[in-house]
């Protein structure tokens, strides 16, 4: 029995496509897990912002209260929502994200929810690097025009598996954050991302691969189907990478499921036949995992 993974399982990404209805695509994500589900998944992602459309504008009139937890149904559908798909569907949950606001603060966040098998939360992870970029005749996009970063790496444990960690879209270009949680243990880091149509094609796969082959670990990323009516084109092809950086399963543009079998002696071969975790000179460099490291919300 691997000591990171206990026992293999089968991962499902729901790369899901959502519109301007919130009830409809509350719905929509039901059936889908539901499908899932019934295929045998015992893990489900949905992607980043699944219950509204991705984009600013949209934010602050999606956005739902999730403190103090429990919100109400009325504070948060969306919330009261997966935790029923979760305990229906008796499978671990990782509900994309949403766009959340604090009312506390008056702050919005992109928030990551997961729950388990008996509906109960297990993790909230905040957006923590706010999408914020400018490629000249291409796409420009800030974020932080409207959001505010979360401030701490999300890990949770999932007694019959082990630890995973959750992080969301642009999170996945900082390693360090993937290192933290690899040292922590996790024996996968789950990224529910909307990547567009220029930086897609370019690094969704590559970053999927780079922070599997980092780490020696497994690697989801799970993705909004294409909408080319919509205002943001969310690249798609959600994908599994395993720990030897090859892609396990990849999704087209559509709507559709893909699942993937996740097995602890894959992360145990590679690590004895590439033995980086026994090889780093940390009398050279620093292990970031041993820093200053926040693993709960700063308010």
């Amino acid at each position: 029995m691997s000591n990171l993974l206990k026992k293999p399982f089968k991962l499902a990404l729901v790369q899901l496509a959502s519109g301007a209805d919130k009830s409809l695509n509350l719905s929509r994500a039901r059936d889908k897990v539901h499908e899932a589900a019934s295929a045998g998944a015992d893990i489900v992602v949905l992607p980043e912002c699944f219950n509204s459309p991705y984009g600013c504008d949209f934010f602050p009139s999606y956005a739902e209260t999730l403190l103090p937890s429990p919100p109400t149904k009325e504070q948060s559908p969306s919330f009261h929502a997966l935790s029923a798909i979760a305990s229906e569907s008796k499978i671990y949950l990782v509900g994309g994200s949403i766009p959340e606001l604090d009312t506390k603060t008056k702050k919005y966040y992109n928030t990551s929810l997961t729950f388990s098998p008996s509906g109960e939360l297990l993790a909230t992870h905040r957006k923590v690097h706010l999408f914020d970029i400018d490629i000249p005749g291409k796409i420009t996009f800030k974020e932080s025009e409207v959001l505010s970063p979360g401030n701490k790496v999300t890990i949770l444990d999932l007694p019959e598996y082990g630890k995973i960690a959750i992080a969301i879209c642009y999170d996945i270009r900082f390693p360090e954050l993937a290192t933290i949680a690899a040292r922590q243990g996790c024996f996968a880091l789950v990224y529910p991302g909307a990547f567009n149509l220029t930086t897609g094609p370019l690094h969704w796969k590559l970053l999927g691969q780079a922070r599997a082959v980092d780490n020696q670990v497994y690697v989801a990323l799970c993705s909004p189907a294409r909408d080319l009516s919509a205002g943001y084109h969310a690249w798609g092809h959600s994908l599994v990478v395993d720990p030897m950086a090859q892609v396990l399963t990849e999704a087209g543009e559509s709507e559709e499921i893909v699942y993937a079998e996740l097995d602890g002696a894959k992360i145990d071969e590679t690590r004895k036949g590439i033995p980086i975790y026994s090889q780093r000179r940390f009398d050279v460099y620093p292990d970031v995992s041993k820093g200053d490291v926040s693993y709960e919300d700063r308010v």
